[in-house]
């Protein structure tokens, strides 16, 4: 662990163990407790947007979003206080996640009601992303999310491809078809190929040409392969993040370095010393 400054620096030390340290008892106290109320507050949320619930419970579901609002802003502020770089960590994945879940309360207030009424409503309906906020708490959430951000351009590069395709088949099966089976414009003819290729088939357009049946059952065979495709990039890094070290920087709240990493690999904060 780096060294933290008198005074100021022994309770950030120590917030910061217990928000961010989950092996410790009081934070794992902390993760138990933070992950019951996110869950009453998303179902508070749920609940508000039926009719009959809301007339009744209207000023106890607003008293607890309130509450629930309030216990999340202070978590919010320990959270940036008791790292190094809190603006590093208020960009990053988890700080960005963070920020939704207490903004829309207060925002519903300044926006008036009337026309904006709508707006508020979308306001409302957005703390469901506090479910968001479960997310450092899902075991290898972490580990999942560096996985996927490692293999971002080879999954990039994947969807070019199958978007490439798509359009293809879509403009063959527009000329294979015409207008007479559905197929009336080229962009209707790609949504009719994303829908089978993602063997998904809502049977609203088909072909009725055997060359088009042709066509379309080898984009049907085609999209089983293509499925299993993002799964094994995704896979490969998972386990390579599965070797990498545990520790979690103090400054931007990051892990999966090397294990003889002295120095965070995206900020250059000091790491805490290896356990064991």
């Amino acid at each position: 662990m780096p060294e933290f400054k008198p005074g100021a620096g022994v309770w950030r030390q120590r917030i910061f163990t217990i928000i961010f340290e989950a092996d410790t008892p009081a934070g794992k106290l902390f993760d138990v407790a933070l992950i019951a109320c996110i869950v009453l507050s998303i179902l508070i949320v749920m609940l508000s947007t039926v009719e009959q619930l809301d007339a009744q419970f209207a000023l106890a579901f607003d008293a607890l979003e309130w509450s629930f609002t309030a216990l999340f802003t202070v978590e919010y502020a320990l959270r940036l206080a008791s790292v190094d770089r809190p603006a590093r960590y208020a960009r990053s994945f988890f700080g960005v996640v963070d920020f939704p879940a207490v903004a829309p309360t207060y925002l519903a207030v300044v926006l008036p009601a009337g026309e904006f009424f709508l707006v508020v409503r979308v306001l409302r309906v957005l703390r469901v992303f506090r479910v968001l906020k479960l997310m450092p708490y899902v075991g290898e959430s972490h580990a999942l999310m560096r996985a996927m951000v490692a293999s971002r351009h080879k999954i990039t590069v994947f969807l070019y491809f199958v978007c490439v395709l798509i359009v293809l088949f879509g403009a063959a099966m527009f000329v294979i078809e015409g207008a007479e089976a559905g197929f009336t414009s080229i962009p209707r003819s790609i949504y009719w190929a994303v829908v089978t290729l993602t063997t998904v088939g809502y049977g609203d357009i088909s072909p009725q040409t055997p060359l088009g049946q042709v066509v379309a059952s080898l984009i049907m065979i085609f999209g089983y392969g293509i499925i299993a495709v993002p799964t094994g990039i995704v896979s490969v890094e998972m386990a390579r993040e599965a070797r990498s070290d545990k520790r979690i920087c103090p400054g931007c709240g990051i892990g999966g370095h090397e294990p003889v990493a002295a120095f965070c690999k995206d900020c250059g904060q000091e790491l805490p010393a290896t356990k064991g």
